[in-house]
């Protein structure tokens, strides 16, 4: 089963969506954030603390998602499983995901090829989990129009939740940290 959170910076989306994995006995988070600053440092710092002790266990996958597939693949042969094992995966964040596989040091890629990219990873940890919970971002809600290369990043993000939607059996906006249920099969 595939879950799409969405909402806005600081909405309360990450919180709801590991809240979701609360039963499972297997947890992956797939962490896509480059730290390549100090201040994305601190939120990948921040993350780690904000999720130690709820029993994730981390898959570092700033780009080629389907490679996290595989990795979960090497960590369950790893592992010692009972057959009550139930497996679920947390996906944080699609927007860093999109920004990471659109600007390469050596191009930028394509809004469509990108987002094509993004959902062939998504299907694959699909296949690997029972549960997988995709957190995202509403994208333009500021009315704002930016450079053509922060509209197209916007689109090949809207295009991967539009997809997402599409596919999910349960799509949840959080708002001000109240989910709001948009979809649910």
């Amino acid at each position: 089963m595939v879950t799409l959170v969405i909402g806005g910076s600081g909405s309360g989306k990450s919180e709801y969506a590991e809240g979701l994995l609360d039963g499972f006995s297997d947890k992956f988070y797939i962490a896509t954030m480059q730290a390549e600053d100090e201040e994305s440092l601190k939120r990948v710092d921040r993350h780690r603390r904000l999720r130690k002790g709820k029993g994730f266990t981390t898959v570092e996958q700033p780009k080629e998602l389907a490679l996290a597939a595989e990795k979960i693949q090497k960590l369950r042969m790893g592992q010692k499983k009972n057959s009550a094992s139930r497996e679920a995966a947390l996906l944080e964040c699609v927007s860093n995901l999109v920004a990471n596989e659109m600007f390469l040091p050596e191009e930028i890629r394509g809004e469509q090829q990108t987002a094509q990219l993004v959902l062939q990873g998504i299907h694959a940890l699909e296949q690997e989990v029972e549960e997988l919970v995709v957190v995202s971002n509403n994208v333009f809600e500021d009315g704002i129009c930016y450079d053509e290369a922060a509209m197209a990043y916007l689109r090949a993000i809207a295009l991967v939740n539009e997809k997402l939607a599409a596919m999910a059996e349960k799509v949840v906006e959080v708002v001000v940290g109240i989910p709001v249920i948009l979809k649910e099969k």
